[in-house]
Formats: C-alpha cells, structure tokens, sequence
C-alpha cells in the first residue's frame, strides 16, 4: 500500500510540474501577445504621424504663422472719415477674404487656440467695436436686415461654402441701439444661439490709460455684467476703448469688482499690424494687435486691412496655414524654436 501512495505521489508531483508549465508557457504566450499588439499600435500611430506629415507639407501648413485679425466699427451708406465703413466696402472685403481661402475663426477660438478650419485655409477673427445698430439689425421674425454687417456677411457665407459667418461683437452700454431689457436679450441670444462671440468693451467705452485700478477694474467688470446679466455666458477676451492699456496690463486680464472677478483669455488693441499665432512665444495675451479695416489711405497705405492682405498675400510663408487637423500645430521644422512650451507636445514639424 504504501508504494502505492508514493507512486500516486509521483504522478500528482508530475503532474503539478506539467500544468505549472503548460501555465508558463501560456503566460509567455499572452506576454508575447501583449508586445505584439504593442508594436503594431506604435507601428500604426508612426505611419498616421507621417501621413499626416505628408499632408502637412502639401497645403505648406504653418499654424506659427500671422493671423489677421480685423477692426470694424460702423457699417453705414456714406461713411464720414475715420474707422466706419459702407455695406458695399464691407461687402469686398469679405468677398476678398472668401476667395483668398479665409475662414472667419471667433476671438475665443483664437485665443484659446481652437482653430478648426480646412487644410490650406487660413485664419481671420473679424471684430465689431461699440455694439453698434448697424452691426446687428434685426427685423420682425429675427432675421438680420440685409445692409446690416450681420446680413452681410451671413449673405457672403451662403455663396462661399466654408466660409464660416462668425465674428466677434465687442459689446458698451449702447447694445446695438436697444433701450429695453427684453430687445436686449433678443439680440444677444440671437447672435449667441447663432455662432457669433460676445466680448466686453468695458461699460462706459472710457479711456483706461491713466485710471487708477478701482476704475479699470470698475469699468470692465460693469461691461461684463452687461452681457452676463443677459446671457449668462462670461466673455472670453475684452477689448480695450481706443487701444489703449491701463497703467498696468495685467488689470485688464485679471481683476475683481463688487464680488464680481474677470479672468480673461486675451486682451485687443486698437490697430497696427497682424497677430501672432496663438502657438508662438511671440503671443502676448495682455496686447493683441488688430488692423483697421480700410482703404490704402493716409497711413493705410501700410497699416489697415487693405495693405496688409496685400502683404500676406506676397508674403505666404509668413501667413498661418492650418494643417486641418486642429489637435496638431504644424509647420516647417525649422520654425520649431518659436513654438511655445505648453504646445510641445502637440506639435508636427516636417
């Protein structure tokens, strides 16, 4: 009896040893399995990367490029001199911008760098100061009065599909000619529910050069409250009245009044020239420069809308080029010193 237990334990022992190893090799197997599978992941991620690299380099992708982004004020027949422009003027310009491949981008896309716009295309953020009635004019069932700078350009969008109608609308106690509270909300939940971004161009439209940091503060955050009293929607950037900054920049960025604070994504000058991508070390969130939309005139000649499409259009490599994929910043390789560090990572030189 007992050799038989012994041999019983023997072949229990073998046993063991035989499914211990079948579950060695199994495990070897699933190991392999795991890397294979890990490999063909990375194997695929490098072959997108560098289909997507083609892609960039044959639309000439430059997302660190100059991004146009355009002052209006008044869209009226007979313009006096100065920032207004006539429905016709305006009307050419966007018709320009459509058929040199402009896609309108809002001011908060912009600034937060969510620019979603084909391959090949480029930028431009139009923005509307003072909250004027030219600039949106409603009639009776809620659609834009056809001079108006909302009727025209939704009008330029439906004849150039994928030119977006979307802009920026600098919002002051004028609120585009409405008295009452209710025709207020009318406009802006009009121009909310259809695409277009409110900013704030503080309440009053004073100049903040030279106010003390209670009055800033004060003004910028009366200007919110007109928007957020209406819409509940906080703007995203705030432009300055004449451009100018207060004492010091960053009040217009961050600050606080009467237990209501701000804290915005970028803050709009006047004029000058074209803005930096929002990828570059050159972006400055505290100074954004705009053009003045005009005519080569006076000091136009170089420096409103008009001659500074003209640059860009001789001068492409300077000009952003979106690459079409918007969770990517493209651009030649040898620009890669100019990306700045929270983009690094998302970044596709070729």
């Amino acid at each position: 009896m007992g050799r038989f237990r012994v041999a019983g334990l023997a072949v229990a022992s073998l046993s063991a040893v035989a499914l211990s190893a079948c579950g060695s090799q199994g495990g070897s197997a699933k190991q392999a399995d795991s890397h294979g599978t890990k490999q063909n992941k990375m194997a695929a991620e490098a072959s997108a990367r560098k289909a997507e690299m083609r892609e960039a380099a044959r639309v000439q992708a430059n997302e660190l490029g100059q991004v146009p982004v355009i002052m209006y004020h008044r869209i009226v027949k007979n313009p006096p001199p100065g920032d207004d422009r006539s429905p016709q003027d305006f009307r050419a310009e966007l018709e320009r911008l459509a058929a040199e491949d402009y896609v309108p981008v809002t001011a908060a896309e912009y600034v937060t760098g969510k620019m979603d716009i084909p391959a090949g295309k480029h930028p431009v953020v139009l923005t509307f100061d003072d909250s004027s009635p030219s600039q949106v004019a409603l009639d009776g069932t809620g659609k834009p009065m056809p001079d108006s700078a909302v009727g025209i350009l939704m009008d330029v969008a439906s004849k150039h599909p994928g030119f977006r109608p979307v802009a920026t609308f600098y919002v002051i106690k004028d609120m585009f000619g409405k008295a009452r509270q209710e025709e207020q909300l009318q406009v802006l939940q009009w121009l909310k529910d259809n695409g277009f971004d409110l900013g704030n161009h503080t309440h009053d439209h004073i100049n903040l050069l030279g106010k003390s940091k209670e009055e800033v503060e004060g003004q910028i955050v009366a200007g919110q409250n007109l928007i957020t009293s209406l819409i509940k929607t906080p703007p995203v950037t705030l432009a300055l009245p004449y451009g100018n900054q207060p004492s010091k920049k960053e009040w217009a960025l961050h600050g606080s009044a009467k237990g209501v604070s701000y804290n915005y994504r970028g803050v709009f000058l006047a004029g000058y020239t074209p803005a930096p991508s929002p990828f570059t070390k050159d972006f400055d969130p505290i100074g954004i420069p705009r053009i003045r939309s005009k005519e080569k005139v006076g000091d136009c000649k170089k420096f409103c809308s008009m001659a500074w499409l003209d640059w860009l259009k001789s001068n492409p490599a300077e000009r952003y080029t979106s690459d079409g994929n918007a969770a990517t910043v493209a651009f030649p390789k040898f620009k890669a010193a100019f990306v700045a560090k929270p983009f690094v990572s998302r970044t596709l030189p070729y």
